[in-house]
């Protein structure tokens, strides 16, 4: 199933009915859907579409050789490959771009593990030919870290050549309509918790069992693909694995502040463990939050950690810890007593994620009653209000989200309308309310006579 990416396959197409040389860099978490784009954008075109993997030069050179042949039909590729990658990118300049002028190459890095020389060949071959040529080169890798310093970072060979870039992002919970047309809103709430909107995760879910039955059979079951999933990927980038997981974990059961993950992991060491927390932003599975009216971001001591994907933190917060209980099939004690006494409060926290999005969706078609400049999270650590949004000339608009069984009614514009109070610099407010319950009779009848508060449909 291919769902949206309709703004990245529109640019593809744009790029693709430029002339002269274009040099494409996407990138983005495993699993995202990175393949599937290109597969989908140049299934109509004329094209040589190469996916590395991690074995030698040599065997990556006689594939890639193979692969040419198969587009050509050269005879000298059937007894011999390239001798080298200079050869071959020389030969598809030379030869290959007049009929085939789209050339991508999937997991680039594995390429460069064999040879990491490889993006000073190529910047080499580029500055030379790609001005006289119709080629248009896509680059494709999922080490994100690597994508990022060693393709378009400014110490990197190819640096200053690229045309363009993709970060390929999950698809938002208004996507997940298409992959769940037969669950309720609420179930594609739940969903969205737990898998997020990685495309190879949502397909492993199906909308005619129930959440309980997906979990327990793609999640808990120890021979499912997505039990070891986290761990497997994060073995792959990480080398000291074990700090690394107790960091994670720590940071999903709610361990958000520098202080608190030190003294939850004993690691002890404040440089050291921001070192790890380093790392684990680099390879985009973690972020820092810090309140959105903060004038500069990278030095407020107001900051968070939380894990980026929801799937990641439903992982650490319920299988990482009860591997033990799975290990020995115990699939019904797990969900009984470790993962659906405290799903809904774990929810919560996602919903204000799907709440955030709506609010940004929203604003990008002018629906809201102003144009924001900004749109996140606010806490001072005493107060924290779920949502703000502000256009930095005087308007701001506070939100609450409510993923609870009781509906949303006066008290709790009441207790907003305090906390904004103490806001410095409004001059118009607005209040927006999002909830899993709905809304009490007395605030519906209140947002018809005020046109400053707003009840939001998630």
């Amino acid at each position: 199933m291919f769902v949206n990416r309709t703004e990245e396959l529109a640019y593809l197409k744009k790029l693709y009915e430029e002339k002269n040389g274009r040099l494409l860099i996407i990138y983005g978490r495993r699993r995202i859907g990175k393949t599937e784009l290109l597969r989908q954008f140049s299934k109509d075109k004329k094209h040589l579409f190469f996916s590395s993997d991690l074995s030698s030069e040599q065997e990556q050179l006689r594939q890639f050789s193979e692969k040419i042949y198969q587009v050509t039909g050269e005879s000298f590729l059937q007894t011999q490959s390239f001798s080298s990658w200079e050869a071959s990118l020389r030969y598809i300049f030379d030869h290959l771009i007049d009929k085939i002028p789209l050339i991508i190459i999937d997991e680039f890095p594995y390429l460069c593990v064999s040879n990491n020389a490889l993006p000073s060949i190529l910047q080499k071959i580029w500055d030379e030919k790609a001005k006289e040529n119709n080629i248009f080169l896509i680059l494709c890798g999922s080490y994100m870290s690597f994508m990022e310093k060693e393709v378009l970072g400014s110490k990197s060979p190819l640096f200053g050549r690229r045309t363009g870039q993709i970060v390929l992002p999950p698809l938002r919970f208004g996507h997940l309509k298409d992959f769940f047309s037969h669950y309720s809103k609420k179930d594609r709430v739940y969903a969205y918790a737990i898998v997020g909107g990685t495309p190879a995760y949502l397909q492993r879910f199906s909308d005619k069992r129930t959440i309980e039955q997906n979990v327990k059979d793609e999640i808990l079951s120890k021979n499912a693909f997505l039990y070891s999933e986290p761990r497997f990927l994060l073995m792959e980038e990480l080398r000291e694995p074990s700090i690394y997981f107790s960091i994670l974990k720590a940071i999903a059961f709610g361990k958000t502040r520098l202080n608190e993950i030190v003294q939850e992991t004993g690691i002890g060491d404040r440089h050291k463990v921001n070192k790890y927390l380093a790392v684990l932003r680099e390879l985009h599975i973690m972020k820092r939050k810090v309140p959105l009216t903060e004038d500069k971001p990278h030095k407020s001591r107001k900051g968070i950690y939380i894990l980026d994907d929801p799937f990641f933190r439903f992982w650490f917060r319920y299988i990482f810890p009860n591997m033990s209980y799975l290990e020995e099939g115990d699939i019904n004690y797990v969900w009984e007593e470790k993962i659906e006494p405290d799903f809904d409060s774990f929810v919560g926290l996602i919903f204000e994620d799907i709440c955030i999005q709506k609010l940004k969706s929203l604003n990008k078609d002018n629906k809201l009653p102003f144009k924001a400049r900004n749109i996140g999270q606010w806490w001072d650590g005493r107060e924290e209000i779920d949502i703000v949004a502000l256009d930095g000339k005087g308007s701001f608009m506070f939100c609450e989200c409510k993923w609870t069984v009781k509906k949303i009614g006066i008290s709790v514009l009441d207790e907003l309308q305090n906390k904004a109070n103490k806001f410095p610099g409004v001059v118009r407010k607005y209040f927006g309310f999002f909830s899993k319950s709905g809304f009490s009779k007395g605030i519906k009848d209140l947002s018809e006579r005020r046109k400053d508060i707003v009840l939001f449909d998630y």
